[in-house]
């Protein structure tokens, strides 16, 4: 995840496609680069970011969700021209998340309280100074330079 969630979070009445052309752009990623990552076709990414739709399959917001590492609530919330939910949106399992990659989208929803593999709880604090995490893109804490992986 290369931006911290608060960097991405969509604006009020901001059309979806101009928001998946923002995020893509922060992610410093082409239209093909996230189509594949999310595993959908160009054409739609082409579509949506041209404004020629302004809903999204299940899968396709699960893929672009997980593709530039936000939560499925900013995409919902894009959709349906509504606020986000103030959240610790930013969680993750302790123990199965490897630093460097992408949140997976079940950690993220706003319901989930545990890991689904494992049954940790989730986390949105660093575990050593209680300070919120901001941001994956470094595996250790900024303010105590503890790391975020248990081991």
């Amino acid at each position: 995840m290369d931006v911290s969630l608060v960097d991405v979070a969509p604006n009020p009445s901001e059309p979806l496609g101009r928001y998946i052309q923002r995020v893509r752009d922060s992610n410093r990623l082409t239209q093909l680069e996230l189509s594949i990552k999310a595993g959908i076709h160009v054409q739609t990414i082409r579509k949506i970011e041209s404004g020629g739709t302004s809903r999204l399959s299940q899968k396709g917001k699960s893929g672009l969700a997980a593709a530039l590492g936000i939560p499925q609530e900013y995409l919902d919330a894009v959709v349906k021209q509504t606020p986000i939910e103030a959240t610790g949106a930013l969680k993750f399992c302790p123990k199965c998340w490897t630093p460097g990659t992408t949140l997976d989208p079940m950690w993220t929803s706003l319901r989930s309280k545990y890991c689904f593999a494992c049954g940790t709880t989730l986390r949105d604090r660093c575990g050593s100074c209680n300070e919120p995490i901001m941001s994956l893109k470094f595996k250790f804490c900024p303010y105590c330079g503890e790391s975020y992986k248990q081991t």
